[in-house]
């Protein structure tokens, strides 16, 4: 799998042959070019060598991880005609599309969604990161209009800072992201243990837990790694408000 930066987006180039001792090495390489949150990811597969067409699914399973967060676009580049007649046989493109070529892909992506609107900022591994990072959501949802959504906003920042303050050595970096009517709240780190909810001894999450907390205000979080750590994230909507 090589990688470059085309116009429109990350382009991976595949080769080799595609089955079940790659199938996962591929979902991730493609997984982890959408992490970094490029325009879209493209993947030409023209030189991939798949025996069995339900291999081809790999890249509506990498799609359906990304597709709540970071909501990047996975197309498929192939000028072979009979190879996308057989992905689509696959009922791969209901998920991900095929292209004959870059710039088709690319010119695809002009009648998507509205582009998203983004900030970013890195921290110190300080107890002084948790008001900055609060400060840091309420300024930009001010400046984008999503006021409603602030003290929301504060509340899950709070949580997802100070669990990397609390169990990682990690300096946390805060993405937030506005699209349509939803805010994206991540928070990066370099501990690859994934964030998890843990059950008390009678089944249900612990008390006061910051992860359950996220269950019960967002519409939607998670943990996704990354080549360096992990990025766990939550989706706010208008349901969210305080």
């Amino acid at each position: 799998m090589t990688a470059a930066t085309v116009t429109g987006g990350c382009l991976l180039t595949a080769a080799g042959t595609l089955d079940s001792t790659t199938y996962r090495e591929l979902r991730d390489s493609v997984i982890n070019a959408a992490l970094d949150e490029p325009p879209a990811v493209l993947v030409d597969v023209s030189r991939l060598e798949v025996p069995a067409p339900s291999a081809w699914s790999v890249f509506a399973s990498a799609q359906w991880h990304v597709s709540t967060w970071p909501d990047i676009p996975i197309l498929l580049v192939c000028p072979r005609a009979n190879v996308a007649a057989r992905i689509a046989s696959a009922g791969v493109t209901r998920y991900v599309s095929v292209h004959a070529d870059v710039e088709s892909a690319v010119a695809s992506l002009t009648h998507g969604p509205p582009p998203r609107r983004r900030a970013r900022i890195a921290l110190a591994h300080a107890a002084s990161s948790l008001r900055r990072s609060r400060d840091f959501v309420a300024e930009w949802l001010a400046n984008w209009s999503r006021e409603p959504l602030i003290p929301t906003a504060k509340v899950v920042v709070d949580v997802l800072v100070e669990n990397v303050l609390c169990h990682t050595d990690s300096s946390p970096v805060v993405l937030l992201e506005c699209a349509d009517s939803t805010v994206t709240i991540a928070v990066q780190d370099t501990d690859v243990s994934p964030a998890m909810l843990r059950e008390s001894a009678g089944g249900g999450p612990e008390w006061a837990s910051g992860l359950a907390v996220l269950g019960a205000l967002c519409r939607a979080w998670g943990s996704s790694p990354t080549p360096s750590g992990k990025t766990v994230w939550a989706v706010l909507d208008p349901e969210s408000q305080l």
